[in-house]
């Protein structure tokens, strides 16, 4: 990476405000990451090594429930992330394998389908984001507080939540897929593919929301590698089951898109009894027994967080999924070559994203539970920690497809006009998201205290005040080429409001849970 004016020359308002304001240099970075602390212990062998005697070593798995509020925060960072990077990849090599078949033997009409149908299935799982993010920040500070009854309270009112929601979406998904498709201005082509697909992702929404909320609840408990050995099962299901209800194999009829869906519904489903089964086998601390039933019930206090932060950051990211329904609609417009092209460089993106996306689900972790715990030095100090990383490894990905823009774009297109205008849309977005990455970490700790209200307005702004009308602009007024540098400005907008909230915010004094009626605060 060289020496550290690589790293902060960056961006010059950070190294004049963000870094200094907390007298943070690169030998604290080689500190917190490499040297133990008096609190390793305390880490509960979350990545020491020991020798297990017969000259062999070991690295110590973390535990179900992991203590983040001691021990190196470079290591806790990196050991949570990693598996939630690998669970990323995993997801993103899934849905790559299916566009690929899809895009290479089914043509650019069906792979358009799924494109716009992935947009919707997006801003579904939203919802999980929102209300799962609140459940896994309640958990985390309950669990940084050494209170593990409000945890469980957590998990019963937030299973019945979910559960409620996921059974409406799919009532009013079955009965409107063919509207909501009209209303992206779907291709006339595309449509037959877009519609059979997205009424198998919408019969299986109460799986899938599910088996995301249970992931999240496990994360929230610092417990990120047995979502992993789970998404890895989803994941091999998927990628067998697709050429089987893709093209009909044996005695199955032949399903086209719809068998794509199908072969993902099914995958999550075996992973969400499994997982299931595996939490009530270990006997997971956060587990709902008999003797819990009465915590399956709408507690007024955690449906209280749940609707006042989880609605917001759900809404954050529905924010996020209509702005890119926006594009897409937009981008539709230019026929099925561009939206084909637009859906393969937003499935090399995916790749590019997910670093932030680890690290950002690691920092908001980390932070909960330190917020419970009121370790507020160590909150700073996970941020910083979490810049650094997404820097590092947004930027290499970056570098990397650059590099082989053409080969990555060949994976999912055979027409030269669609590689075409996916080179040009990966030249002049791909760079921009390691500020993306930025905003995503700072994004990830302020959320972890309850300030959801100011990231909501952040998003709204740097994507629908500034990114939808400017891609529109410049669509109409200079053509498809133009539209791309929207992106760019839109990223730039995010990382200047967020780091502003960041450093001169009042986050820090935000609460998840309000106190119940004649009740003490709840810190």
């Amino acid at each position: 990476m060289g020496e550290s004016p690589s790293v902060l020359e960056a961006w010059p308002d950070l190294s004049g405000t963000l870094f200094q304001r907390y007298n943070f240099r690169i030998k604290t970075f080689h500190d917190e990451i490499f040297t133990e602390t008096a609190g390793r212990e305390a880490l509960l062998g979350a990545c020491s090594v020991r020798n297990n005697g017969g000259g062999k070593l070991m690295a110590k798995e973390m535990p179900a429930k992991a203590n983040l509020t001691e021990g190196p925060i470079g290591r806790n960072l990196l050991l949570f992330a990693l598996p939630v990077l690998m669970g990323n990849v995993l997801q993103s090599l899934n849905g790559t394998i299916n566009s690929i078949w899809v895009g290479n033997y089914l043509g650019e009409s069906a792979f358009a389908a799924t494109s716009n149908a992935n947009n919707i299935l997006f801003f579904l799982l939203s919802l999980v984001f929102g209300i799962g993010m609140a459940s896994t920040i309640l958990i985390g500070q309950s669990v940084g507080a050494g209170d593990e009854a409000k945890a469980k309270r957590v998990v019963g009112t937030s299973a019945l939540f979910f559960t409620s929601l996921s059974i409406v979406i799919t009532a009013v998904g079955m009965l409107f897929s063919e509207a909501i498709l009209r209303g992206m201005s779907t291709p006339a082509d595309a449509m037959p593919y877009a519609a059979a697909y997205l009424r198998i992702i919408f019969l299986g929404v109460p799986f899938m929301f599910f088996y995301n909320f249970v992931m999240m609840i496990l994360r929230g408990a610092g417990d990120a590698k047995t979502p992993f050995y789970f998404l890895l099962l989803s994941t091999v299901l998927d990628i067998v089951l697709n050429p089987v209800f893709i093209f009909g194999l044996g005695p199955l009829p032949r399903m086209d898109t719809a068998g794509a869906a199908l072969a993902s519904v099914i995958a999550q489903l075996v992973a969400l009894v499994g997982l299931v089964w595996h939490l009530y086998r270990r006997k997971h601390f956060l587990r709902l027994t008999a003797a819990d039933r009465h915590l399956l019930r709408f507690d007024p206090q955690i449906v209280g967080a749940l609707v006042k932060k989880g609605i917001p950051m759900g809404l954050q990211m529905m924010i996020v999924s209509t702005s890119a329904i926006a594009i897409v609609q937009l981008v539709n417009s230019f026929g099925s070559v561009a939206t084909a092209a637009f859906g393969a460089a937003m499935q090399i993106s995916s790749y590019v994203q997910m670093p932030a996306m680890a690290i950002g689900g690691a920092v908001s972790t980390l932070a909960a539970q330190n917020v419970g715990a009121g370790k507020w030095d160590r909150v700073h100090r996970t941020t910083l920690l979490g810049i650094l990383f997404n820097f590092v490894m947004t930027g290499t990905l970056v570098g990397v497809i650059y590099l082989f823009n053409r080969q990555a774009l060949g994976l999912f297109l055979q027409d030269e006009a669609a590689i075409a205008i996916g080179m040009t849309i990966n030249h002049i977005t791909l760079w921009a998201f390691i500020l993306f990455g930025i905003t995503f970490v700072v994004s990830g700790v302020v959320r972890a205290t309850g300030a959801v209200m100011i990231p909501l307005l952040t998003t709204f702004l740097a994507l629908w005040c500034f990114r939808v009308p400017l891609a529109y602009y410049l669509g109409h007024a200079y053509g498809l080429d133009a539209l791309w540098w929207s992106f760019p400005v839109g990223f730039g907008v995010g990382i200047v409001l967020s780091s502003m909230y960041y450093l001169w915010g009042n986050w820090r004094q935000a609460k998840m849970l309000e106190p119940a009626a004649g009740a003490p605060a709840v810190e």
